[in-house]
């Protein structure tokens, strides 16, 4: 890590670096996003914070930590919306409880202009192989869409 790059350690999401792949040629691209493991239950999240500049990283934080101190609430809206969404008929409680249970988030992805929810069907029953479905979520953490990503 460079000073063209910083790091940013923060006390809720931990430490934040540039992302960066190193390709089989040996050559590193650097991505424009910063990008940190967050715990959660048993599991790592990956976490996602859209930009290169430092400073318009920093002003995503605090939606960030919000997002992550109330990640088990958020995670279950967003997995109700999605099953609501692909559904036949509405769907009963337990079948909400189920599909909550069965959509595992993998990554959370934080822009401007919204933040997305990325999940796995974990038990392969709801979504085909290669399709994942994500919750979008407003600035202010409300589910204003759901989509079958691939």
């Amino acid at each position: 890590m460079t000073s063209a790059h910083p790091i940013i350690d923060d006390p809720t999401l931990g430490r934040l670096t540039r992302a960066e792949t190193t390709l089989d040629d040996g050559d590193t691209v650097i991505h424009d996003w910063y990008a940190a493991s967050i715990p959660h239950d048993d599991r790592e999240l990956d976490l996602i914070v859209d930009g290169a500049d430092i400073d318009a990283v920093r002003a995503l934080l605090p939606r960030a930590r919000a997002l992550v101190t109330d990640i088990d609430g958020i995670r279950r809206r967003a997995a109700d919306a999605v099953f609501t969404r692909f559904s036949d008929a509405d769907p009963t409680p337990a079948e909400l409880d189920a599909g909550a249970t069965d959509l595992q988030l993998d990554a959370i992805e934080v822009t401007t202009d919204e933040t997305v929810l990325h999940f796995t069907d974990a038990c392969g029953q709801h979504f085909p192989t290669g399709y994942w479905p994500a919750a979008h979520l407003s600035p202010d953490g409300e589910v204003q869409d759901v989509t079958v990503e691939s």
